[in-house]
């Protein structure tokens, strides 16, 4: 039976197959904030109850989630959204409270489907355009599940070493069932392991595999590449190399090439070396890793043995250490027109680095289809030395509106547009 939370509850901890009071975040109860002045930048399973609840007891989480539901403002005003910056006409509010929130992929029907680098999947169901409803959580114990996809009615979930089918999701939201094994033979690796999945144009599903270290030279092919299969896991091949950390990809509306997001080595120094936005229009591409990072900064381990001449650079390098994640081309109409086709990528933000940098959504514009400019669409979650929110992907709705996720603080923002 698949375990319900709604967006007011604060711990996420009601009881396996309970039913809170209806308390997702209404228009009436929604705290949207309005545009500041942009500045333009350059990075376990929680213990479930084990035994059955007495009528008291149970009385008592009644009463608890009712009161939740009813102090859903409250939730909200946790979360201090007037903190962030937004070009002139663009709003933020919360769509939906997920704890753990990382990659998302919506369903025809609506649903969110949401994985975390817990153990928990959930799915939010379609209330309003303006705001989700209510949260069910579709799996747990499971390993990182990091990455979704949807095709044909089913979720696609991504752990560390397996991927897993759920069919017939959106009927089966109460009660999904066992899924089946896709493929089970990825490494077990936790460092980079977890996973963004997404199908491509073509039909199939493109499944990265991280670098199991910081810098290292693996003998292994499947390590620091982008891997494709076709939807039940055949046919498995090798589409990119050399690419260290990418969790976040998707393909030019219009070309259909695949852009991805890239994570820098660490302990190079605060400014070296950059993420970055690469771009493979083709299979068979390398990217430098762990030979060169950036296009033309050589590792000192490893660039003697191959020179940086010998890869694809960058579509744009990317600010240092900033954790560039999800990304997303923009192909809604609600925004500017200017905004059509352009990338928004969600930086989670520097963990090493002496000065904190990161912590925000930014923008590549393209122009003729080359990456001709970086900068900041959407700051605040970070202040000082302290950040309070943490984007980790973007996806944009059916009604044009941009969807971010934050792990740090358990949310799905909505950011709209309007004249």
């Amino acid at each position: 039976m698949a375990r319900r939370v709604t967006s007011a509850e604060g711990t996420f901890g009601f009881p396996c197959g309970r039913r809170t009071a209806a308390g997702s975040f209404g228009r009436d109860g929604s705290k949207e904030v309005g545009a500041r002045t942009l500045g333009r930048g350059s990075r376990s399973e929680r213990p479930r109850p084990t035994v059955a609840l007495g009528r008291r007891l149970r009385a008592l989480v009644i009463a608890a989630s009712v009161l939740a539901a009813s102090s859903a403002p409250a939730a909200e005003e946790s979360l201090p959204l007037e903190k962030i910056k937004l070009p002139p006409g663009f709003r933020i509010a919360i769509y939906a409270r997920v704890p753990h929130a990382r990659s998302m992929a919506l369903a025809p029907g609506g649903t969110l489907f949401v994985g975390t680098r817990e153990h928990e999947v959930y799915a939010v169901r379609r209330a309003t355009a303006d705001h989700g409803g209510e949260v069910v959580t579709l799996a747990k114990s499971l390993d990182t599940p990091n990455g979704v996809a949807i095709r044909d009615g089913a979720l696609y979930v991504a752990e560390i070493s397996r991927i897993l089918r759920y069919d017939d999701i959106e009927s089966r939201l109460d009660n999904p069932g066992r899924p089946a094994v896709v493929r089970d033979d990825f490494p077990k690796d936790a460092h980079h392991g977890w996973k963004f999945i997404a199908f491509g144009p073509d039909g199939w599903l493109y499944v990265p595999v991280g670098a199991p270290c910081n810098i290292c030279e693996s003998k292994d092919p499947v390590y620091a590449a982008i891997h494709r299969m076709k939807a039940d896991g055949s046919a498995r091949e090798l589409y990119a190399s050399g690419v260290r950390n990418t969790v976040g990809f998707d393909w030019h509306p219009e070309t259909h090439a695949l852009w991805f997001t890239d994570n820098g080595r660490d302990w190079l120094g605060d400014n070296r070396p950059p993420d970055e936005l690469d771009t493979a229009p083709r299979p068979g591409m390398h990217f430098g890793y762990p030979y060169c990072h950036g296009g033309d900064i050589p590792d000192p381990e490893y660039g003697s043995k191959r020179p940086c001449k010998d890869f694809t650079p960058p579509a744009i390098n990317l600010g240092p250490h900033v954790a560039a994640l999800g990304m997303r081309f923009y192909t809604g109409a609600m925004f500017p027109p200017d905004y059509r086709n352009q990338i928004f990528i969600a930086e989670h933000g520097s963990w090493n680095r002496s000065t904190k940098i990161g912590y925000r959504v930014s923008l590549v514009r393209l122009e003729g289809g080359r990456a001709v400019k970086y900068e900041t669409f959407a700051e605040g979650w970070l202040s000082g030395r302290s950040a309070w929110g943490r984007p980790v992907d973007v996806l944009v709705a059916p009604d044009g509106a941009l969807l971010v996720s934050d792990d740090a603080a358990g949310a799905i923002y909505r950011i709209s547009y309007s004249r």
